[in-house]
């Protein structure tokens, strides 16, 4: 979702003024506005806009104050306000074009004009008077449907090579990132680059450090914490909001690169991230917010407010926490803070998500294994809120061996793939309302994520209904017109590479409360991989979800590395299943 940051937002200078009470009537999202519009013959003007976002407030401060936009809207629109994070649907439709991403819709829902960005007020009239004059849709070429799939669920040789060779080009050699203005890390890419490491690819290592070590200049070195992008092609002009999914991704990111590289600055990383999020996005409940505005005072630029120490910025005040407790926000940080615990062996990270899991399941739960976003959510459910406790659950299962998280990530699978199976290959944003004006889309990065969830649900249980799940979501993602669609898609690669190949396969034999088991466990999930399938069998428990390897009974405790349908002799020694592995991979990749 965020690799596109980079080429989505087009921002022009305005001076952002004292927010009042505007004379525009902004009315919800609903498909209501749109009967309205047809009535009173007018056409309706979306502000798609994110609670934290500086240019958002820029021009709801100049531009949506302005007198002569003020009588256009007035008297030509219904004006429509929407924010992103509490509609993911609408979201994830236009994240493209923001934020704030400005919509203009004919009263039968069809597009008009999207612009992105910031629009200073004599820039917006003149837009706005245009299509009262002339109200033809624009066509930027982003709506084109697939009307052809790809057939199979591998990728296609031609497409895997065209989304390497952008996996390579795209990179910054100089400062790491992408080449473009903006700078951040894009987890598909780092993530990618990880597993390309640790098959021997050199430039991958150099490449993932490179953007790890550079982006350690956005975490704030005061309260921890990450800010979202930095300007002007280099690391060091940092945009000061804090999205959860931001701090989240970060923790991962760190936490995987950590395990694998050893660097302890990248465990400083995680560290201060999650100390931020410990103090200022996590709620009495232990459960998680959103995000924290970029700006003091909405509108003007906080630069110097964040060069201040701790007391001086709380003297000043404190940027504004959105305090809504989303499933999606809460099962971003439980996965990450899930392998923050694998990484380190610190049980206040597992603790940490315990508590968040718990909250959510008792709050968010809808009956069939989903979750809704908030308390109430006015439409919906989403596909994301599903889809990331889903993973969450499964990263608790590897991080516990506890099946409880096995089969409520089972449950979350079969509740996406109720209600948000498309006809033809992928998976809808959202459930679709019966007559409503903007039909549910196929994302791109929803799907991404789909397969590879749903790919290691087949992995850990062997159910050919996951894997079938896994390849309806690939078919989308894997039809050319959709992989290449964008400069860097690695997420689609990461998928491919996933659904075409075993996972890393630590399996420990033996009683739960033996203490050599729990050692070997214990080392297991230490072992760094970006795919991997760890497994505890204590034959108390039945059988295995995946009997797909037969274990022998042994006089104690031991581990076994597997792969290409063969697996190691019992190791018994914790220091061996590293070795195990590392000579398994050899075998693999020779």
């Amino acid at each position: 979702m965020f690799r596109y940051i980079g080429l989505a937002l087009f921002f022009l200078a305005g001076t952002a003024q004292a927010a009042t009470d505007g004379a525009i009537k902004w009315e919800p999202w609903s498909d209501a506005v749109f009967e309205r519009a047809k009535r009173e013959n007018r056409l309706v003007l979306m502000d798609l806009e994110a609670v934290w976002c500086h240019w958002c407030h820029v021009m709801n401060n100049t531009t949506y104050r302005d007198p002569k936009v003020i009588e256009l809207i007035e008297k030509h629109y219904i004006p429509v306000r929407v924010d992103q994070d509490a509609r993911p649907d609408i979201s994830r439709r236009y994240e493209n074009w923001g934020w704030p991403a400005t919509v203009v819709f004919a009263a039968d829902g069809t597009e008009i004009v999207k612009r992105r960005g910031y629009m200073r007020p004599i820039v917006f009239q003149s837009i706005l008077e245009a299509i009262v004059l002339d109200p033809s849709p624009i066509n930027y070429g982003d709506n084109e449907p697939v009307t052809e799939f790809a057939q199979s669920a591998l990728l296609d040789t031609k497409v895997s090579a065209q989304l390497e060779k952008s996996y390579y080009e795209t990179h910054d050699p100089v400062l790491g990132g992408f080449k473009q203005r903006k700078k951040y890390i894009d987890w598909d890419t780092a993530e990618y680059a990880m597993l390309r490491a640790k098959q021997g690819d050199a430039k991958s290592e150099k490449m993932v450090r490179q953007t790890l070590d550079g982006a350690l200049k956005l975490i704030d070195p005061v309260w921890g914490g990450v800010y979202q992008y930095s300007t002007h092609s280099n690391w060091d002009n940092a945009h000061f909001e804090k999205i959860m999914s931001f701090q989240a991704e970060y923790v991962r990111i760190y936490a995987l690169a950590y395990a694998q590289f050893g660097d302890p600055r990248y465990l400083k990383a995680a560290n201060d991230i999650y100390r931020y999020v410990k103090e200022f996005l996590a709620s009495p409940e232990g459960v998680f917010y959103v995000s924290q505005d970029a700006d003091l005072i909405k509108g003007e630029h906080s630069e110097n407010y964040f060069k201040l120490n701790d007391q001086e910025r709380r003297k000043l005040g404190i940027p504004a926490v959105d305090k809504n407790r989303y499933a999606r926000e809460n099962g971003w940080m439980i996965r990450s803070l899930a392998i923050l615990y694998t990484a380190t062996g610190e049980r206040r990270y597992l603790d940490d998500a315990l508590t968040a899991t718990r909250w959510i399941i008792a709050n968010r739960a809808l009956p069939g294994g989903g979750f809704r976003h908030n308390e109430k959510d006015i439409a919906g459910p989403y596909l994301e809120d599903t889809l990331s406790m889903g993973r969450a659950f499964i990263a608790l299962h590897l991080a516990t061996a506890d099946r409880e998280w096995l089969e409520r990530a089972g449950n979350a699978a079969a509740f996406i793939e109720k209600n948000f199976r498309s006809k033809d290959p992928g998976y809808v944003t959202s459930v679709d309302p019966k007559g409503s004006i903007l039909k549910p889309k196929v994302i791109q990065d929803e799907n991404i994520i789909v397969a590879r969830f749903a790919n290691l649900m087949y992995r850990y249980t062997g159910s050919e209904s996951y894997r079938n799940t896994a390849e309806h979501a690939m078919r989308y993602i894997a039809t050319e017109k959709v992989a290449l669609r964008f400069l860097a898609s690695t997420g689609t690669l990461l998928a491919g590479f996933e659904l075409a190949n075993d996972p890393m396969h630590i399996t420990v034999v033996g009683p739960k409360d033996d203490k050599q088991a729990q050692a070997l466990f214990d080392a297991a999930i230490r072992y760094p991989s970006v795919y991997r399938r760890i497994e505890w069998w204590d034959k108390r428990e039945g059988e295995m979800p995946n009997p797909d390897v037969q274990y022998p009974e042994l006089p104690r405790a031991a581990a076994f590395v597997c792969t290409n349908g063969t697996c190691s002799l019992p190791i018994y020694e914790v220091d061996k299943i590293a070795r195990e592995v590392e000579r398994a991979l050899r075998v693999a990749t020779n």
